[in-house]
């Protein structure tokens, strides 16, 4: 398979991009950047070096991701997102002097498998967003989102649970919940949704 790098997009030699690939116009991708395969990387997008992302991720037009931001397979990053990377940003050192790379230290946004970023939220680093999590459109996620939770807000705090499809939840009688649109069925326990086991 072949990776589509169109022209107006930076792309560092450093940098390792997966088969189908996709680097759309006057997207950033830097050295040490990790792509996996059939990866998407929309229109004035930021990757930043060492970034390291899944397979089948796709970053939405001008979402910026700060190393040392990690990606699992799966996961969406919507448009104008921002994955920050410093506990206590500054400019200058308190002597005035401008501060460089060697002093400070990165800290990253993680996204596990199938995690979802809706448009212009902010996940202030360092915070973990769980497996097949939905982060609604503006939030600012300042603390670790659970697996399958739906978050929103300012900050962000869990609203509801999703499944796998990104489809909210509904409990049934026995207080399992389900997936109005797979069927598939989660148990919760002590704030926490797992997959339910089939019998």
């Amino acid at each position: 398979m072949a990776v589509r790098i169109v022209d107006s997009a930076d792309v560092a030699e450093g940098a390792s991009i997966g088969d189908g690939s996709s680097i759309w116009h006057l997207a950033q991708v830097r050295e040490g950047a990790v792509l996996g395969a059939n990866c998407v990387v929309g229109r004035g997008a930021y990757v930043g070096t060492g970034v390291r992302m899944g397979d089948n991720c796709k970053l939405q037009n001008y979402a910026l991701v700060y190393e040392p931001a990690l990606l699992e397979d799966g996961v969406f990053v919507g448009p104008a997102v921002v994955f920050t990377n410093d506990h206590f940003p500054r400019a200058v050192s308190p002597d005035g002097s401008l501060k460089t790379g060697d002093d400070w230290e990165a800290v990253g946004v993680t996204c596990r498998t199938g995690a979802s970023i809706g448009a212009r939220s902010v996940c202030v680093a360092p915070v973990t967003i769980g497996r097949w999590a939905l982060v609604a459109a503006g939030s600012v996620v300042t603390k670790d989102v659970p697996d399958f939770a739906l978050v929103a807000g300012v900050p962000a705090r869990r609203i509801r649970w999703v499944g796998k499809a990104g489809v909210p939840l509904e409990q049934d009688d026995s207080g399992t919940w389900v997936c109005p649109r797979t069927g598939e069925q989660y148990t919760e326990h002590d704030n926490t949704l797992t997959e339910a086991v089939a019998p």
